[in-house]
């Protein structure tokens, strides 16, 4: 039982804890009367379908796990007798997918879609004091509803507000800076104000307030007697040298609003506030802050690995840290809404989001055939709608996106339905453009898609850029979805060449593989440089995901939709990042093109004992002028970036233009050399000076395992994270890159095991255990703190002949 009254001034409380879960129909699970004593009991956010198991009879496209079927949640709790006056809500972050919602018995709402916030008026519904109440939600998602898995449950946060009568409406202020200068900016504020008493004598307050504290603007709005209702209230502000949000200093002012009734402050709500300028140019991309900044972006999917859909803050943070580390600036959410930790976390690291509503209009992809074209029609505008309003006053967002490679583009009728959305866009937030990924552009052309929205997106297409702005010199354009390769970090297979499938169920690390319309990302990196009309890319994707294994299992908009083909292959190949969060050698082709940091990286690994005296590729990638390889101290010569270029074999969609076989690189350095154990070293120059320099030894037999957390303090809260790398490394401690040893892990004190992983796309062990086996050397064990317990977490690890010290976290 739990027990809520009202927090200061109406600020918002978890509710996330002493839920009980339960899989399966059930009847009458929404009266107060009904038995669930033997109910799990769960925290939030919750993903049921994370444990497993993975099975053939789930289909590998959504993960391989049983997320499908029906789940009920419910939570009894007590509001404070002192609070029955009081307007009491709470708010689902997100609840996968067809929520019913009831209180006490009585159904209160429905929301189809899983990725949006929804907010609940409780208060006619509720007893105070010591009469409790029942809160409960069934949830039925179904098979074949997406093409990725999309979790199962409340897994997002779930929050009780208890406010005053008179307070700021849920999502209720909107702001925009219409005129920006580095000398002023003004600040157009609207606020809602809802008044479920009676007249009140009110005044609204507002303070502008810097990253550092001071106080730059103060203002007040005498409101009269309010009457019951909402009242709209809109201001306009002047900030003298405003301090600009930029993904180089993401600064933000913070919105302070203050309602006082009858001389009582009775409630206060924060709106974020980052002022900048942003302008599109059709011909020279798109400037942040008058300087033009192009877009490094990668795709992301919403969910996090071995913790599965939960929106976790420090897994969604150290996610985008890692995307930062290899230059990125930009994430566009494909292809749903995000939570709102994704977006608060951008606004705070200066991370441009191009956040998209949806991956289906009315149109079925093929064998998706519960996707949201089932909801399209009703739910379309509402869903739209208030995915904007819930972030438009992040500073973080700068485009939003109506859809992705939706099937309207070959229909007459398309053009209509993007126009519709486009307009709705419009009306909800004046102040930003919207974009679409197409995949098929002539469609999209033809039938006025691509004209109905501000920039349209092309998706792996870069032969056509130049044509594109030719065509619509007035478009801004953007590269919405490129590149798309395949890879599994440590893998390698010799020669080097072009295939669909390997028999190991993995794919090459020397970025070649990919799908029909995939090809490597120098090609990317060619023709933006070609075509500075466009502002950039997204690349597919920053991180694997689970489901959707390709290039193993099925192929997309065909077939029955069942991926299981190449079971056990159950997440994808596409990141740049494996699924526990360890880069691959793509990361640092794309860390060469997109940091300046001097780097330089080499592949592949130097264990090729049963290749003694064969040619073995070796590549480098660096954003230095020149790298050197040395093969046990002796030179193979030095190479210039973009001057000695690396033959690659490269066949895609439309590559036949080009008229040539293969593919010369500009952006990697290749040596063909003949192997003997030992070490290989790259040296990198930079006008004849060393900037970076890398060393890859021939590793001996495994020997010991190492413990490397990400943090050794975390907070002791239930929900923070530490990461823990767990390397297999043999007497001297080289890293044994083919070392697959299973590993079992202890966790006591004041944490306990999260999940496991190792970045391995092709295996049915689970993420909820206290084993893993190293995958080409590494395994990941993710530790998680116990709610309100301060103190040691002590982490050791066995291995069968393997030394391993312990380490200790702290909880605070």
């Amino acid at each position: 039982m739990s027990y809520y009254q009202a927090d200061k001034l109406g600020q918002k409380q978890t509710f996330n804890h002493n839920w009980l879960f339960s899989k399966g129909k059930q009847v009458d699970a929404e009266k107060t009367a009904f038995d669930d004593s033997s109910w799990q009991a769960v925290s939030l956010p919750h993903d049921w379908a994370i444990e497993g198991p993975f099975e053939n009879k789930y289909n590998a496209r959504n993960g391989g796990l049983p997320f499908h079927g029906d789940g009920w949640y419910r939570k009894s709790f007590k509001i404070s007798a002192a609070d029955k006056d009081k307007f009491v809500s709470v708010t689902f972050d997100g609840a996968m997918y067809d929520a019913h919602v009831y209180i006490n018995g009585e159904f209160i709402g429905r929301r189809p879609f899983g990725y949006l916030a929804v907010n609940y008026d409780l208060t006619p519904h509720l007893n105070y004091g010591d009469k409790e109440n029942v809160i409960a939600v069934s949830l039925s998602p179904k098979d074949l509803s997406t093409r990725w898995y999309p979790g199962a449950g409340l897994y997002r946060h779930t929050w009780l507000e208890i406010n005053d009568p008179v307070h700021v409406a849920k999502w209720g202020t909107y702001v925009t800076t219409p005129e920006v200068t580095r000398e002023k900016a003004t600040v157009d504020l609207e606020t809602k104000i809802n008044n479920f008493g009676g007249q009140a004598k009110s005044e609204l307050q507002t303070q502008i307030i810097a990253a550092d504290g001071t106080v730059v603007l103060n203002a007040s709005k005498n409101l009269g007697k309010l009457a019951k209702g909402t009242k709209t209230v809109n201001q306009s502000f002047t900030i003298n040298n405003p301090i600009l949000w930029d993904t180089e200093n993401p600064h933000q002012y913070k919105i302070l609003s203050s309602i006082i009734k009858n001389g009582v402050t009775v409630d206060q709500h924060t709106t974020p506030l980052g002022v900048r300028h942003l302008e599109f140019k059709p011909d020279d991309g798109f400037w942040l802050n008058w300087r033009r900044v192009q877009i490094n972006g990668v795709c992301l999917h919403h969910d996090n690995g071995p913790i599965g859909a939960i929106a976790n803050r420090r897994a969604i943070q150290r996610k985008l840290e890692i995307m930062q580390s290899m230059g990125v600036n930009s994430i566009r959410t494909s292809h749903n809404p995000p939570s709102p930790e994704m977006v608060e976390l951008a606004d705070e690291m200066g991370i441009l989001m191009q956040v998209e509503s949806f991956d289906v209009w009315g149109i079925q992809k093929q064998s998706v055939h519960n996707g949201y074209q089932v909801f399209f029609d009703e739910w379309h505008e509402r869903d739209l709608t208030d995915m904007i309003i819930q972030y438009r006053n992040n500073p973080s967002v700068y485009m939003w996106s109506i859809g992705n490679e939706i099937m309207e583009q070959r229909e007459k009728h398309g053009g209509a339905v993007a126009e519709m959305l486009t307009k709705i866009a419009h009306k909800v937030d004046p102040s930003r453009l919207v974009s679409a990924g197409f995949n098929n552009p002539p469609g999209a052309i033809k039938n006025g898609l691509a004209a109905a929205v501000d920039i349209p997106g092309l998706n792996y297409k870069p032969l056509s850029y130049a044509q594109r702005h030719k065509d619509h010199p007035t478009w801004p354009l953007v590269a919405s979805e490129t590149s798309s390769i395949t890879s599994t970090r440590g893998v390698y297979h010799f020669p080097i060449e072009k295939y669909k499938t390997h028999d190991s169920r993995h794919v090459t690390s020397y970025d070649i593989i990919g799908p029909p319309w995939a090809y490597p990302p120098e090609i990317e990196f060619e023709y933006l440089a070609k075509t500075p009309a466009v502002m950039g890319e997204y690349m597919w994707t920053g991180f694997d995901y689970l489901g959707e294994p390709t290039p193993y299992g099925g192929k997309d908009h065909s077939g029955d939709g069942y991926w299981n083909a190449d079971w056990p292959v159950r997440s994808s190949s596409f990141g740049a990042v494996d699924l526990v969060g360890f880069p691959k050698d793509r990361y640092y082709l794309y860390q060469s093109q997109w940091t300046t940091k001097p780097m330089v990286h080499v592949l592949p690994h130097w264990n090729w004992q049963n290749k003694i005296g064969e040619v073995i590729p070796v590549m480098a990638y660096t954003n230095a002028e020149q790298v050197e390889l040395f093969v046990n101290g002796k030179s193979m010569g030095r190479k210039t970036k973009g001057v000695d270029k690396a033959d690659l074999p490269v066949n895609f969609l439309r590559w036949e233009g080009e008229k040539r076989e293969n593919y010369q690189s500009g952006y990697r350095l290749r040596w063909d050399v003949k192997y003997q154990p030992g070490e290989i070293k790259v040296v990198a120059y930079t006008k004849g000076k060393v900037a970076a320099e890398q060393v890859v030894k021939t590793a001996g037999l495994p020997a010991q395992v190492e413990l490397i957390p990400d943090r050794t303090e975390i907070d002791a809260d239930g929900q923070d994270l530490s990461y823990i790398t767990v390397l297999v490394k043999d007497k001297d401690g080289n890293i044994c890159p083919t070392a697959d040893n299973q590993i079992r892990f202890f966790v006591e004190g004041a944490g306990v095991i999260e999940a496991v992983g190792n970045g391995n796309s092709a295996t049915v062990a689970p993420f909820k255990a206290d084993y893993r086996r190293a995958f080409n050397g590494k395994a990941m064990l993710i530790v998680q703190s116990k709610k309100g317990e301060v103190g040691d977490i002590n982490i050791r690890v066995y291995s069968d002949q393997l030394k391993s010290k312990p380490i200790v976290i702290k909880a605070k």
